[in-house]
């Protein structure tokens, strides 16, 4: 490949039990909910070169169209990379409901470094997280989150913040430091509104800016590999079925013409001192 990677983003399943409204898998009219693709070590393995496997600095799951631990060898994939690179931070993030607890313990046992970590993304409390988190049960959500921790694992919470759960950041925080989670964040969501959602009140919503663009994948060296194996620059570069965009050089030279990739812009065009994407956070608080 013709960049140094350092961080490589898996999304081990396109399978989630969720039907968040604004997600890729209810949005993208070209996806197939029947596919059930399952990331494999061999076609990690294959596609990329296992120096740079080896050279990685860090590991994550997360996905556009599936929740990493309804992944059918995600601790399978776990496992191999701690062995081939023993240093290396693994992470995930999930919505937390997949799962029992002794699957949640093993996966603790095996993010063992000093900086893996799971983010749970849990949007609000008992009586508001399945307003986006649709079909995401709250008590296995809770119990999945505290058998991880009791079992040793580092937990982030994240919480998207909408006008009918803004009002329950503070408590949702005070629970998660309860509970034993190293992190809390709360964010607003840079994705469009649906389904009955409004922004908290007093929300300015951020325009991209066509200008300077500020690559995260550039910045932090990162690649992603999707549920079926392709590998893409990013993950937003690759959260359409019929948008995939393999060839980045071709991404990077449109940045300097009159049209500019629109994913690019909408994500990582400058406004201001930031992204986009990175003024959607409003607070993150050390918990532990």
């Amino acid at each position: 490949m013709s960049r140094d990677i350092r961080v490589l983003h898996l999304e081990p399943t396109d399978v989630c039990q969720a039907a968040c409204p604004a997600c890729a898998r209810e949005t993208d009219a070209d996806f197939d909910k029947k596919s059930q693709h399952h990331l494999t070590i061999d076609q990690i393995d294959r596609a990329i070169s296992r120096q740079t496997l080896v050279n990685l600095d860090k590991m994550f799951m997360c996905g556009n169209y599936g929740d990493p631990a309804a992944a059918q060898h995600a601790l399978e994939i776990y496992r191999w990379f701690r062995s081939i690179n023993p240093n290396i931070v693994l992470g995930m993030n999930s919505n937390g409901g997949i799962r029992d607890t002794a699957w949640w313990e093993q996966l603790a046992k095996i993010m063992t470094g000093p900086r893996d970590y799971v983010v749970f993304s849990i949007d609000g409390l008992e009586d508001t997280n399945d307003r986006y988190r649709v079909r995401v049960d709250w008590s296995r959500v809770m119990s999945n989150a505290q058998a991880f921790i009791s079992a040793g694992g580092s937990a982030h919470w994240d919480m998207l913040v909408y006008r009918h759960n803004q009002h329950q950041v503070d408590r949702a925080q005070q629970l998660a430091k309860h509970m034993g989670f190293r992190w809390f964040r709360a964010k607003h969501s840079k994705r469009a509104l649906t389904a009955g959602l409004e922004h908290p009140v007093d929300f300015r919503p951020v325009k991209a800016t066509v200008g300077e663009i500020r690559c995260h994948a550039l910045k932090d060296q990162s690649l992603y590999m999707d549920a079926q194996g392709r590998v893409h620059p990013c993950c937003w570069l690759g959260s359409r079925q019929r948008d995939f965009y393999f060839d980045f050089d071709l991404v990077r030279a449109s940045w300097h013409g009159p049209d500019p990739n629109k994913t690019c812009v909408a994500t990582c065009s400058a406004a201001g001192d930031s992204t986009k994407f990175q003024q959607q956070w409003i607070r993150e608080v050390e918990l532990c």
